[in-house]
C-alpha cells in the first residue's frame, strides 16, 4: 500500500470516528427531545410527489402483501413492521413510506383507512424503530413521504389522530435535525437537508427554521453540484434522485410565497441539461459509477420540467464526460478521475470506457449496477473488466478498500487510488470528430499509461478506435503473456456472431440494422458477459474481447461500422464466413 493510499484511508477513518463521537454526543439531545415533543398543530401545505404511482398496488397492500426490491412479504394478520425483512433494500423501501403514494392513487375510503392504520401502527409502537429506520437517508425519505401524502392519511380523520400524526412527524423531524452531523456525504446529506426544508415550509411551528434550513441547503448544493450540472459523485443516478425532490421543493417555496434560494434555482438549471447528456436514444441512462436502470416514466416526468428542450452539450469538463453525436450514433464516454473518497463508495473503475448506441438501439454498454441485491454484484460491477475499456493485468484502474473490517468501519468500500491525470482533447476534423484521451491509473503499479483515440464519422455510420499502452517517460513496458484485454460489452438485445476469420463480429440490432466490429490485426473472441442494470434483474449477454501482450503489441486498432445493406442480405453474404451465433 502506498503512502498516498494510507493517508487517504486514515482521513476516511478519522472522519468516521469524528462522526461517531458527534452522534453519541447528540444522542443525549435526541433522548431529551423525545420527552419534549413540542407543538406542531397545523399542516400548512403538502408538497407534490413526482414519483409514479400505481393504483393496482393498493389492493396488494390492503391484502397484506408488500412487494419491494423484488421481494414479497405477506403479513398474515401481523404488523408488517414486526416481520423480519427479507433484505435491506426491502426494509429501506418499507420504512421510507414511499408506498403511500400507491394508496393515494387508488383514492378510495378503503385505501385511506388502510393508510391511516399503517401509519398509526408505525407511530404508536416504539418497538418498530429499527436501526435501518433511523438511517439518515431512510428517515429523510420517510419525512418527505409523510408530508407529501398527508392529504391521504389525514383526509377523513378526527382531531385526535391528526394531532398524534403531527406529533409523530415532529419527533421524526427533530431526530433528523439532531443527527445532522452523522450523515454520509453526498446524496444522503442533500436528502436530509431537502427534508428539513420541506418540514420548515409545510408545518406551522417549523417556520422559524426556514432561513437556517435554506442556508444549509444552498451551501450544500453549491458544494455538491458542479458548474456543469453534474453531481460530484459522478453517478448519473444522483441527478434523478435529487431532481425528483428539488423540483417539488421549488414549487413549495412558490406556494408559500417565499422566493426560492438562488442556489436552488441555479442547481436545477444546471442539472436539467445533464439528464439529456446521459440519455441514449431509447431513453435509458449511460451506466457509469453506480448507475442502474432509470425508470422511463420518471425520466419523462423530469424532462417535462426542462424548459430549454435543447440538444445535450458535448462536453462536461467538471464532471468528466464526453458525448459524441453523429447521425443516429451516440457515444458517451467517461473521461474523468474518480470522485472524492467520501462519495466514492459506488464509484467504478471505468475510466475511458464508453457506451455506443444507434437510434433506439444500444450496442456497446457497461455492465452497470443492479437496482436491488447490489452486494452480490458490487465487487464485479465496480471493476474495470465490467466496463468497455482496456484492462491491464486483469486489475482495475482504481483500487478499493478490501479488508472486511475496514469496510464495516467505513460503511462501504471507497476508492483509495486511481487515475489522477485524465486528459481528453476533442477536435473537428475533415471526416468527423476526433477524441484523444488518456489516463494514468496503471502508471504507479505497472508503469504504463492507457491512451484511447476515437474517430466518429460525420454521418454516424462508423466509429474507429485505437487503444495504446505507453510506458512512463524513460521506462519500458515489462509485460508477460496475454497481460491486457480490451473489452466491449454488448447489450442483451444485440445478436452477435463471430466471423470465421476470427478478426470480426457481426452485430444484428433489434431493428435489423447490421453493424460489424473488426480488428484486422488481432484475434477477436466472443465471450459471456452480464447486463446488471436491467429492469428484470441481471441478464446474460456477450462481450467482444481482444487479448494481447503489451511487449509485442502495445496498440489495438478496431472499428464499428454500420452496414448499408439489409440484415438478411448481409447475413446471406457472410454465412460462409461466420461462426455459430453465441447463445443468449
Amino acid at each position: 500500500m502506498t503512502v498516498a493510499q494510507r493517508r487517504r484511508i486514515s482521513t476516511l477513518i478519522l472522519g468516521r470516528f469524528a462522526r461517531n463521537m458527534i452522534s453519541r454526543v447528540s444522542g443525549g439531545s435526541v433522548a431529551v427531545s423525545r420527552l419534549w415533543p413540542g407543538r406542531t398543530d397545523r399542516l400548512i401545505i403538502a408538497p407534490h410527489d413526482l414519483r409514479t404511482a400505481d393504483a393496482t398496488r393498493a389492493a396488494e397492500i390492503y391484502a397484506g402483501r408488500f412487494v419491494f426490491a423484488g421481494k414479497i412479504v405477506t403479513c398474515h394478520g401481523r404488523s408488517i413492521f414486526d416481520l423480519e425483512p427479507p433484505s435491506e433494500d426491502w426494509e429501506v423501501a418499507l420504512l421510507g413510506f414511499g408506498w403511500l403514494r400507491h394508496l393515494r392513487a387508488a383514492d378510495t375510503a378503503l385505501t385511506r383507512a388502510n393508510a391511516r392504520s399503517l401509519v398509526d401502527d408505525w407511530i404508536s409502537n416504539p418497538a418498530h424503530k429499527r436501526p435501518v429506520g433511523r438511517r439518515a437517508d431512510v428517515l429523510a425519505r420517510r419525512v418527505i413521504s409523510l408530508l407529501s401524502q398527508a392529504p391521504l392519511v389525514l383526509g377523513d380523520t378526527d382531531g385526535k389522530f391528526y394531532r398524534r400524526y403531527l406529533r409523530g412527524l415532529t419527533r421524526e423531524i427533530r431526530y433528523l435535525r439532531y443527527t445532522m452531523l452523522d450523515i454520509p456525504d453526498g446524496v444522503p446529506r442533500l436528502q436530509v437537508l431537502i427534508a428539513l426544508c420541506y418540514a420548515s415550509l409545510c408545518l406551522q411551528n417549523q417556520a422559524r427554521h426556514i432561513r437556517t434550513a435554506t442556508k444549509k441547503l444552498s451551501d450544500e448544493l453549491q458544494r455538491q453540484i458542479l458548474p456543469d450540472g453534474g453531481h460530484f459523485s459522478r453517478n448519473p443516478g444522483a441527478l434523478i434522485e435529487l431532481l425528483i425532490d428539488l423540483l417539488p421543493l421549488r414549487q413549495t417555496f412558490a406556494a408559500r410565497n417565499i422566493a426560492p434560494p438562488p442556489a436552488l434555482l441555479n442547481a436545477i438549471d444546471r442539472m436539467m441539461p445533464m439528464l439529456r447528456f446521459f440519455r441514449h436514444g431509447d431513453g435509458s441512462f449511460a451506466l457509469f459509477n453506480g448507475m442502474s436502470s432509470a425508470p422511463s416514466d420518471l425520466l419523462a416526468t423530469l424532462l417535462a420540467y426542462d424548459d430549454t428542450h435543447g440538444a445535450p452539450m458535448a462536453h462536461m469538463p467538471h464532471t468528466g464526460f464526453q458525448r459524441l453525436d453523429a447521425g443516429a450514433m451516440t457515444i458517451i464516454m467517461d473521461t474523468g478521475p474518480p470522485p472524492p473518497p467520501s462519495v466514492s463508495h459506488d464509484a467504478h473503475a471505468g475510466c475511458l470506457s464508453f457506451e455506443l448506441s444507434s437510434g433506439l438501439s444500444r450496442i456497446v454498454i457497461n455492465c452497470g449496477m443492479p437496482s436491488t441485491g447490489r452486494d452480490n454484484w458490487r465487487a464485479f460491477a465496480r471493476g474495470t473488466p465490467a466496463h468497455s475499456t482496456l484492462c491491464y493485468h486483469d486489475t482495475s484502474s482504481c483500487q478499493f478498500v478490501e479488508l472486511s473490517a475496514m469496510k464495516r468501519l467505513l460503511r462501504g468500500s471507497p476508492v483509495v487510488s486511481g487515475p489522477t491525470t485524465v486528459e481528453s482533447y476533442r477536435e473537428m476534423v475533415a471526416n468527423g470528430v476526433l477524441l484523444t484521451t488518456s489516463h494514468d491509473g496503471y502508471l504507479s503499479r505497472f508503469g504504463v499509461v492507457h491512451r484511447r483515440v476515437l474517430m466518429v464519422a460525420q454521418d454516424g455510420t462508423r466509429l474507429d478506435g485505437e487503444d495504446t499502452l505507453s510506458p512512463a517517460p524513460g521506462g519500458r513496458i515489462k509485460g508477460n503473456e496475454t497481460d491486457y484485454a480490451l473489452r466491449f460489452h454488448l447489450h442483451p438485445a444485440v445478436k452477435a456472431s463471430r466471423l470465421s476469420d476470427a478478426r470480426g463480429v457481426m452485430l444484428v440490432l433489434p431493428n435489423r440494422d447490421v453493424w460489424t466490429f473488426e480488428a484486422l490485426d488481432d484475434k477477436v473472441e466472443l465471450e459471456d458477459s452480464v447486463f446488471l442494470a436491467g429492469n428484470d434483474g441481471p441478464r446474460r449477454t456477450a462481450q467482444i474481447v481482444i487479448r494481447q501482450e503489451s511487449r509485442h503489441a502495445a496498440s489495438i486498432r478496431w472499428s464499428f461500422v454500420r452496414s448499408t445493406t439489409s440484415a438478411s442480405a448481409t447475413t446471406a453474404r457472410r454465412n460462409a464466413r461466420r461462426e455459430p451465433e453465441l447463445p443468449l
